[in-house]
């Protein structure tokens, strides 16, 4: 039987070898920190901050929707332009029906010859409709306009930012306010006779408080 073949000195040790550990996760995020760099770390913290920032300025736009009570905003602010062209209309001390509506929206096409009638009945008592238009493009809402020819001042909403910060929530949607600006009612859809004698109850009601 030939000789057991002598070990190379670093294998032939009789004590036992031993091996650290796995790191567990928090050890692993730990020396992780260690080896950050205090710039690498501010922007880690930065990141945090910010994304919670964001996180509550989104949850705080989501309930910004004008409700009733609140304070309508102003549309020159909003960027509204009108459709045929002028100017926008005269708001101060009236009262106002804003109502959203789209090209595309078929109860719409049974509201705007409903709104002719309350303008024809209302305007020379203080009262005016701005209808907002919604459409994406100018060439539909431009296009629906030419079909109805109304009398009252068509809107457009060219970069959807009015209908997004009032959170309209279908099409369409009137907000009846009152000569302060405030609004006094919603109305969500058109539903015809019922929808425009309820309106026209809110008229008169609004037109006969004084400021």
């Amino acid at each position: 039987m030939s000789p057991r073949p002598e070990l190379p000195p670093a294998f032939a040790s009789d004590t036992p070898r031993r091996f650290a550990p796995p790191l567990s996760r928090g050890d692993s995020e730990q020396r992780l920190r260690w080896r950050e760099s205090p710039l690498e770390r501010g922007a880690r913290r930065a990141g945090c901050v910010l994304a919670t920032t964001l996180l509550l300025t989104f949850a705080a736009f989501a309930r910004a929707d004008v409700k009733v009570g609140d304070t309508f905003p102003a549309l020159a602010s909003a960027g509204v332009v009108t459709i045929v062209g002028g100017d926008l209309p005269v708001t101060t001390g009236k009262v106002v029906l804003v109502d959203f509506w789209a090209s595309w929206c078929a109860p719409c096409k049974a509201s705007f010859p409903a709104m002719a009638k309350l303008h024809a009945d209302y305007a020379g008592r203080g009262f005016i409709i701005a209808a907002v238009s919604v459409d994406d493009k100018a060439a539909a809402a431009a296009s629906f306009v030419k079909k109805f020819l109304p009398a009252f001042a068509t809107l457009h909403d060219r970069a959807q930012k009015l209908v997004s910060q009032v959170v309209v929530p279908t099409m369409p949607t009137s907000y009846l306010l009152d000569r302060t600006g405030k609004v006094r009612f919603v109305h969500e859809g058109f539903h015809g006779d019922a929808t425009d004698k309820e309106i026209r109850k809110e008229i008169e009601t609004l037109l006969a408080e004084k400021i």
